[in-house]
């Protein structure tokens, strides 16, 4: 839990509050906006996210992909390291419960995984040139 905390308030510090505004667009679908015009720090932010279970110590997985749109590549792999090190779950573990988590992910769970031989289609080679 102490690492748990201590990753929040690291991210906390490096949030500014024009990345506040940044991150509460990007989940818009998720917090109504007069709940999220009462939200003025990021650690309001986070509260509100583990209140509504979008947040744990063990579920990262809505934060990271926040980060990812947000396009703050040094906040999600803060996110990553905790993930790996402290949780120890690699990407590879990661990807099928991310999807499951995220409710704008679920539509592409079936696109995301390898293609079977059958439904790889397989291309003639171009004709020769004459």
């Amino acid at each position: 839990m102490a690492e748990y905390s201590s990753l929040l308030s690291d991210l906390s510090e490096n949030i500014t509050n024009e990345d506040l505004e940044q991150l509460k667009s990007a989940c818009k679908e998720d917090i109504p906006e007069d709940q999220s015009n009462n939200i003025t720090s990021s650690k309001e932010w986070f509260s509100y996210l583990e209140k509504n279970d979008k947040l744990a110590q063990d579920n990262l997985s809505y934060l990271e992909h926040i980060f990812e749109i947000s396009r703050r590549p040094d906040l999600l792999t803060r996110v990553i390291e905790y993930r790996t090190t402290v949780l120890k779950i690699s990407e590879d573990d990661e990807i099928d419960t991310k999807l499951t988590r995220i409710p704008s992910a679920k539509k592409y769970k079936d696109i995301i995984r390898q293609p079977s031989e059958d439904e790889i289609i397989k291309l003639a080679p171009p004709p020769k040139k004459v």
